[in-house]
């Protein structure tokens, strides 16, 4: 099912805030692997990080996961004319909702006093709900650059 009509694909492919997710999204992506690595090594007590640094990396992962989130407010705000949970970036808001509620859900448990062990397996668990909604994201960028291949050589024929 096509997420755009060829007017909001047009609306999309002229946003500003469209250009800002595409520079964003990746650069998240480097935080995520960073904040995933600085965990991982931890972790294993491998001794090159200390725990300061694993609150730092989520805390990095969670404000740039924040932004997009705000900046993807805006385009869909833009776009479909809901600031959030419009028909066709439902599942992606309710992905990226859980998603950030896990990476909160680090702060709180850190604010509660949790142990390490604790705020570790907190972060893990943030990380991989990034996962499974970048991964959403992805398949929803196929599916429509499928889609607009699709309309785009039916309307040369």
């Amino acid at each position: 099912m096509p997420r755009y009509t060829p007017e909001q694909l047009v609306k999309r492919n002229a946003s500003v805030w469209t250009d800002v997710q595409l520079i964003l999204a990746p650069i998240q992506f480097l935080v995520f692997l960073a904040g995933v690595t600085v965990t991982f090594l931890y972790s294993q007590n491998s001794g090159i990080f200390s725990f300061y640094w694993v609150s730092v990396a989520i805390l990095f992962k969670t404000l740039f996961f924040a932004l997009l989130f705000i900046t993807g407010a805006y385009f869909e705000k833009e776009i479909f004319g809901k600031w959030v949970f419009s028909k066709e970036f439902l599942w992606e808001d309710i992905g990226s909702t859980i998603a950030g509620a896990f990476h909160l859900l680090y702060f709180v448990f850190a604010f509660m006093g949790a142990s390490e062990d604790v705020l570790v397996i907190e972060a893990f668990i943030a990380y991989s709900t990034y996962v499974a909604n970048a991964a959403q994201y992805l398949v929803r960028i196929f599916l429509e650059k499928r889609n607009e291949k699709r309309l785009s050589t039916e309307s040369a024929s």
